[in-house]
């Protein structure tokens, strides 16, 4: 069911650049700071391309995405950028410290073009809301450069392992690069056609589930229907813009880890702590805990809450509360599935953002007083420096919820899952001109 295709990636020359001074994370996770550092990093780093700065003099003819254009016909002309000579896939292994545990793990997969398919085919699941502005901002990116620089990251199942064992090689590889975060990205070229037809048949019985990338996805489709449209419906269907680059990564294997993503509840006209326990007390068992727990002592007792149900830590200024031993009465969840009412990120928004503390649903979808924070003592400090009124740390997603719920046709609300660690973009690209 899943089609995918070998390609002619463009990457950096190492000759030409040190190739770890030019990758980036996703686009959508580089902070103001970080591009500024990628910036300084390189002449040619990918995020003047994918994340270019705004100037004053922006307008129709000048605009980061024209000059994203610009750079990458230059990068190619100049050689920066070369093209692979043969149809390949690209096995991508990343290991990595597991944040909060100090083990060391890894993740396989690999980098080949993925056919873009609407989600009513039965192919590709979906299992986070998307919003407007950022496919906005991705489909002006793509219509200017006509190409793909970070890949979308794609869940399949194969509980036998087969195509990771298909796929090793004693081979070194042709990239090494360590990034920011201390995560070692490994890249393989394999354009070996036994060994890439052997994958093509494999994946042909599988589905699909997006874990990063919704926004990128859906930005591909809208292009490959505006270039259909330009070809005559339904044109070419092997055209270049029926694909979008993509890393797929068995959700059977190890070293898939999900993170949490914690909430923190700033803004609100008359937060009381005592008023909001009271509240929360129709939906946990709310329990005082050491105001002075550090974020590890935190992670440890929302671990060992989790075996009695959904629990959350409630973090303020001065005191802490462990909510746990759920006891919601069907009426907070009217009209969200039985599949959806077990997941502590639902009963977090239901529950207590929306009935305890009085937030409503589209409010938190706007991001007004809600902001998502990874990082448990980050989320912590906020509340206790007076940023925040409460800060809500909670336990990570389980892969078979996301399967679940994906494989069920439903969604779950923004930030429920943190893929970690990211795949930088700029290892491969994907041009369509």
């Amino acid at each position: 069911m899943a089609h995918i295709e070998p390609f002619r990636a463009l990457r950096y020359d190492p000759a030409r650049v040190a190739v770890s001074q030019v990758v980036t994370q996703p686009y959508d996770k580089i902070t103001p700071q970080m591009q500024d550092s990628y910036y300084g990093a390189s002449p040619y780093n990918l995020v003047r391309i994918i994340l270019g700065k705004r100037l004053a003099t922006d307008g129709p003819g000048n605009s980061p995405y024209t000059r994203a254009a610009d750079f990458f016909a230059d990068w190619r002309q100049q050689g920066v950028l070369k093209q692979d000579p043969d149809p390949s896939i690209y096995r991508y292994c990343q290991t990595f410290p597991v944040p909060g545990s100090g083990a060391q793990i890894e993740r396989q997969g690999f980098i080949a073009l993925g056919k873009i398919e609407d989600y009513s085919a039965g192919v590709v699941f979906r299992h986070e809301q998307t919003l407007a502005k950022p496919k906005a901002d991705r489909l002006d990116l793509l219509r200017s450069t006509a190409a793909h620089f970070g890949q979308i990251f794609m869940l399949y199942s194969d509980p036998q392992r087969d195509i990771d064992k298909a796929l090793l090689t004693e081979d070194a590889p042709s990239l090494e690069i360590t990034d920011e975060y201390g995560v070692l990205h490994r890249v393989w070229r394999m354009s070996n056609q036994e060994t890439i037809g052997l994958v093509q048949t494999a994946m042909k019985e599988k589905k699909l589930i997006i874990a990063d990338g919704h926004h990128r996805y859906e930005t591909a489709l809208t292009y490959r229907n505006e270039r259909r449209a330009a070809a005559g419906s339904p044109g070419d269907v092997s055209a270049p813009y029926e694909f979008a680059m993509m890393t797929f990564v068995n959700m059977d294997a190890p070293g898939l880890v999900i993170l949490p993503t914690h909430r923190v509840v700033h803004g609100l006209t008359s937060f009381s702590m005592e008023n909001f326990r009271q509240n929360a007390s129709h939906f946990f068992t709310a329990d005082e805990v050491d105001p002075a727990l550090d974020a590890r002592r935190a992670t440890a007792i929302l671990r060992e809450a989790a075996h009695t149900g959904t629990s959350f830590v409630a973090v303020t200024r001065d005191r802490a509360f462990l909510l746990s031993r759920p006891k919601s009465p069907a009426s907070a969840f009217e009209g969200v599935s039985l599949r959806q009412q077990g997941l502590d990120v639902v009963q977090l928004h239901k529950c207590l953002l929306e009935a305890a503390l009085g937030i409503s649903g589209e409010a938190i979808r706007n991001q007004n007083h809600v902001t998502y924070v990874r990082d448990t003592g980050e989320a912590m400090a906020l509340a206790r420096e007076g940023s925040a009124d409460v800060a809500f740390l909670m336990n990570p997603a389980r892969i078979q919820q996301v399967r679940d719920i994906a494989f069920g046709g439903e969604v779950l609300p923004q930030k429920s899952t943190d893929f970690f660690p990211k795949l930088l973009s700029g290892l491969t690209i994907y041009a369509l001109e």
